[in-house]
């Protein structure tokens, strides 16, 4: 059996997260991935054997990629507030860059179950809600339960662009001035969960 080209099969999972996180395709077929990806639909099922399992590997590669992300942000040595506006900085570039990320996780999580969440670390969030516990004693930000406060982060961060079609519309604001106000949102959040 010869050995699979893992060039062709990271294009044809790129491919694929380009169409489904950029451009909101999230219904689109094998052969739409392989004429994407300028590959046949039998070079795809080589490689994924079915739409299924491509959408698990992407699935995977999302799952750690946000992990990643978050891991990073926050286990830095900066101060509670510096770790907040970086996971703002970080997801919000991100998700102006794959606006339909969101969507196709939650969809895919809903659909597929919750057995596909295998990458998220636990030990980074359980240290960053200590460190929310301890801002919230100093009175820098309001006191709740802490996951509260990284729940509301992660509403504030998501919710705006998994609504934007409809936002769009509610708003009559162009694609151009959407991006704006998310763009503002950035200051906006810190300011919202922040006292000080």
């Amino acid at each position: 059996m010869p050995l699979k080209n893992t060039g062709t099969e990271q294009h044809i999972k790129d491919t694929a997260k380009r169409l489904l996180f950029a451009e909101g395709k999230l219904h689109a077929t094998t052969q739409e991935i392989a004429d994407a990806a300028g590959v046949n639909r039998t070079a795809l099922h080589y490689y994924f054997r079915s739409r299924d399992l491509l959408i698990a590997a992407i699935f995977q590669d999302a799952m750690q990629d946000l992990s990643q992300r978050l891991n990073e942000c926050m286990i830095s040595d900066e101060s509670f507030k510096a770790k907040t506006e970086k996971i703002i900085s970080v997801f919000l570039k991100h998700m102006i860059a794959f606006p339909y990320q969101e969507t196709f996780l939650v969809t895919e999580m809903n659909t597929l179950g919750k057995n596909l969440i295998t990458n998220i670390q636990s030990d980074p969030v359980k240290s960053y809600l200590k460190e929310a516990a301890v801002e919230m004693e100093k009175g820098t930000i309001e006191k709740m339960n802490p996951i509260h406060f990284l729940m509301n982060l992660f509403s504030l961060l998501s919710y705006p662009l998994i609504m934007a079609p409809l936002y769009k519309k509610l708003f009559r604001v162009s694609g151009k001035d959407f991006k704006e106000l998310i763009e503002e949102r950035e200051r906006l959040i810190i300011s919202l969960l922040f006292k000080q």
